[in-house]
């Protein structure tokens, strides 16, 4: 059984704007995260620095800063690139979240992540993959088949 998202849902541009604001979080969140922990060692967990609220080091601001540029870009862009983009990177905040919250206390927490971290990433994950469900774009006959395979066709 294939998911069937809604096409030119009437809320599609509301759903952009917050999936674009969480991928700025992200870029702006980067850009200052390395500029505070530069000079340290990029997988650095000992002198991971504090940026907007959340923990880093180098290696965990460049990947936000770039995740964020991905998911701005896409939604900036819009169309269906927007909805694939949105609904991998939903995908894999979730997974990186849950692999975070798995590994917090061990050796393995390269990118310094604390529980602060872990929660802000399952929100972004919520935001940018509720969008993902929304932001669908085709042509009004494709969205006129989508809705009568969902309610049965129209009659009148």
């Amino acid at each position: 059984m294939a998911a069937h998202f809604p096409i030119n849902h009437h809320l599609r541009p509301l759903y952009r704007l917050l999936a674009g604001v969480a991928g700025l979080y992200m870029l702006v969140f980067g850009v200052v995260g390395f500029v505070q922990t530069s000079g340290a060692e990029f997988f650095t967990r000992d002198e991971a620095e504090w940026a907007l609220g959340l923990r880093t080091n180098p290696a965990f601001s460049l990947l936000s800063l770039v995740a964020g540029v991905v998911v701005l870009g896409a939604n900036l862009i819009g169309r269906n690139v927007g909805h694939v983009i949105n609904t991998l990177a939903g995908i894999v905040l979730t997974i990186v979240g849950m692999a975070s919250l798995a590994l917090m206390q061990t050796e393995a927490n390269i990118f310094a992540f604390s529980m602060v971290n872990v929660i802000v990433t399952f929100i972004l994950a919520g935001i940018i993959g509720t969008a993902s469900l929304y932001d669908r774009v085709g042509s009004h006959a494709d969205a006129r088949a989508e809705e009568d395979f969902r309610h049965g066709p129209r009659t009148a």
